[in-house]
């Protein structure tokens, strides 16, 4: 199950207290996101300089890539306060304005998987937005009276794995748009590096080297991963994480140099032995491996695609001849690929 994968890129029931431990908590502390500390850093200074809140905010890209974490560290920069909630957290007007009314002039108000608000909650949020207005309904049918608040001049966060799903009216009402990309393995290396630190652990360069190149281009998987390996050393070893206990950790997870596990192979020879490579529906193959649609679009795909080992097309996933060469399977003379 993806809540149990040591790389899944969810934040996993253990992840919290660790993520607080090893946060970035400035933009210079902050690594990777080269584009997007440049364009962030121009932004909260010129809000700073006009003593502003700062413009309303979205961030979107893949899990564990650190959306919170810029969200917290912005709080930071402008000397606000922060409040964070999720989508699916905020079900009824009250819910929103409850928090909204406690927030003070520049506050923060952070909403993350913000893709899950229902349409009643998002319309309401509009003028907040726009206006720093809250629109209450007081009674109901033809007596019913609107009941408008006026609110501190906040700015909103939102983060979201889903850009595609927040509607168009909610996504045109920020000012800033970011989107956080997969790392390369020496910014992964040197996160894994920052966090030894923090943790006084003794790490060996190639090492963490090893860590990067399996952690999926995300900060959060390797992060996660220097646990386990830290485990690791000290049980077996003197607690130093050479290069030899790295890689000797990563396979008893069974996480092979690609940075992938048991569920992406099977998925992968589901694609190839059951379905000839593609292409195939992910609703169909989705039934065929036992994990809901949605978690192979936003979890597995955007690695396995940016690795080359699956394609979406406008018939469906496809497996490319990498794929094949991965699981040292022959490719079907008969097969779909391109």
């Amino acid at each position: 199950m993806e809540e149990d994968r040591i790389i899944s890129a969810q934040e996993l029931k253990d992840d919290r207290a660790w993520d607080l431990t090893l946060r970035p908590q400035s933009l210079d502390d902050y690594i990777g996101q080269k584009q997007v500390k440049t364009n962030l850093d121009v932004v909260l200074q010129a809000a700073k300089q006009r003593k502003e809140a700062l413009d309303h905010v979205l961030l979107f890209g893949p899990p564990g890539l650190g959306k919170t974490t810029l969200a917290h560290i912005i709080s930071k920069e402008m000397g606000a306060g922060i409040k964070v909630t999720s989508g699916p957290a905020i079900s009824k007007a009250g819910d929103l304005a409850a928090i909204i009314t406690n927030l003070q002039d520049g506050d923060i108000l952070f909403i993350d998987e913000i893709h899950r608000l229902n349409k009643t909650i998002e319309e309401i949020l509009y003028p907040a937005m726009e206006d720093f207005a809250l629109d209450i309904v007081l009674g109901k049918g033809p007596s019913a009276q609107i009941l408008r608040l006026d609110l501190p001049k906040f700015t909103l966060i939102g983060a979201t794995t889903r850009y595609n799903l927040i509607s168009s009216p909610l996504r045109d009402r920020f000012g800033v748009t970011f989107r956080l990309d997969f790392y390369n393995d020496d910014e992964i290396a040197k996160i894994v590096k920052r966090s030894a630190d923090i943790l006084t652990v003794p790490i060996a360069q190639e090492a963490s080297h090893e860590i990067a190149s399996r952690s999926r281009a995300t900060p959060r998987i390797a992060n996660r991963i220097l646990k386990r390996v830290r485990d690791y050393a000290q049980v077996k070893h003197d607690g130093n994480i050479s290069h030899d206990i790295t890689r000797k950790a990563l396979d008893m997870m069974a996480v092979d140099k690609y940075g992938l596990d048991d569920l992406d192979r099977r998925l992968l020879k589901a694609l190839v032995e059951n379905f000839a490579g593609g292409p195939v529906g992910i609703g169909t193959l989705a039934a065929a491996v036992q994990e809901e649609a949605g978690t192979i679009e936003e979890i597995f795909e955007p690695y396995l695609m940016q690795l080359g080992f699956l394609a979406r097309t406008s018939k469906g996933r496809i497996a490319t001849d990498k794929t094949y060469e991965y699981l040292g399977l022959e490719k079907n003379k008969d097969s779909k690929l391109f």
